[in-house]
């Protein structure tokens, strides 16, 4: 029935991943995971159209050019982000739904976290991230030869906080164990309707209505969003509930402020994290949104060449036109 239906929208674009299926299947060491930045990338001079990465990676983020016979996939825009833009799909995006952040993450531990059980992948993906704010963590990014405006952009970062901080963001099945380094805030699904004659009307009584009245079940949210635990899904969509409420009781003021502080407690947060949350996701500017740290590429470059000899390069590395064969 119409009244059933639910549709949302899921964008997605390559996870880039910590433990990349993609990098782990290619027979010719085309993929590569840059280690200053964290983008997967697919070498065009390497890659020999194998095509084993396509069936690798379980998002389906991989193509493959028939004009070309290569591989590719979404580049994250890393000419952009190299000179401080954000990609293209979250610059134009009108929604003003996507973030992008620096996230320090514990590398000795990927197999550790890619091998727990199904049910801890969340929490433990969680711990794998680091907090910037931690003084020895700082200390130990400057030591391993991250820079210190990467460290101050970490602390900035407004995935961080989606993730680590507020926990309302979730991992897109977490089960394929690739650890993906994209995260998704579960949607506020509408409510229940029923049909009355002609009309439509809500099936709630309440202002807001409760997260198990949505139309979307609670376990396909979780399928998607939770590894299949309910409860990571739930949390997250009941701190979102408890943030609209507050505000409506701030705003408008048409319903209790003890009720919305007690809805807040609930939810595991608080009025100062309301206001936080609210200020991130209504009121953001492009500099909050984004935070893009410089990319100090001549680190990487002088393993290679004189940075001040590759410094009038720019751009994508090769300018051969696209054929079969290259």
């Amino acid at each position: 029935a119409v009244e059933r239906l639910r549709f949302f929208s899921l964008p997605r674009i390559c996870n880039h991943c910590l433990n990349p299926a993609c990098v782990a299947s290619c027979p010719s060491g085309a993929l590569h995971k840059r280690g200053e930045d964290g983008i997967v990338l697919v070498d065009q001079k390497r890659c020999r159209g194998w095509r084993a990465c396509i069936a690798a990676c379980p998002y389906k983020k991989m193509y493959y050019n028939w004009l070309t016979g290569k591989s590719e996939k979404c580049i994250l825009c890393f000419p952009r982000l190299e000179t401080g833009q954000a990609p293209a799909c979250f610059h134009s995006c009108v929604g003003r739904i996507r973030y992008l952040g620096v996230l320090f993450y514990d590398a000795g531990r990927i197999r550790e976290v890619a091998g727990l059980p199904q049910d801890e992948l969340i929490e433990a993906q969680r711990s794998l991230i680091l907090d910037p704010h931690d003084r020895e963590v700082a200390a130990a990014a400057l030591r391993n030869g991250i820079h210190e405006s990467a460290v101050e952009s970490a602390q900035n970062s407004p995935t961080y906080r989606f993730v680590k901080e507020w926990k309302i963001a979730l991992p897109l099945h977490a089960e394929y164990r690739t650890l993906p380094m994209l995260f998704y805030v579960p949607p506020m699904a509408p409510v229940m309707a029923q049909k009355n004659g002609a009309a439509v009307e809500n099936v709630s009584a309440d202002l807001f209505h409760d997260i198990d009245e949505a139309r979307a079940p609670m376990e396909y949210m979780a399928a998607m969003f939770g590894a299949g635990h309910a409860g990571k899904v739930r949390y997250a969509l009941r701190k979102q509930k408890a943030v609209r409420w507050y505000r409506r009781a701030v705003t408008v003021g048409d319903v209790e402020m003890a009720t919305a502080e007690r809805m807040l407690r609930e939810a595991d947060s608080s009025p100062e994290e309301a206001e936080a949350i609210y200020k991130l996701t209504s009121l953001c500017t492009f500099e909050e949104r984004f935070v893009i740290p410089p990319m100090h590429r001549e680190q990487a470059i002088e393993m290679l060449e004189d940075p001040l000899v590759h410094k009038q390069c720019a751009g994508f590395g090769f300018i051969e036109g696209p054929r079969r064969g290259l």
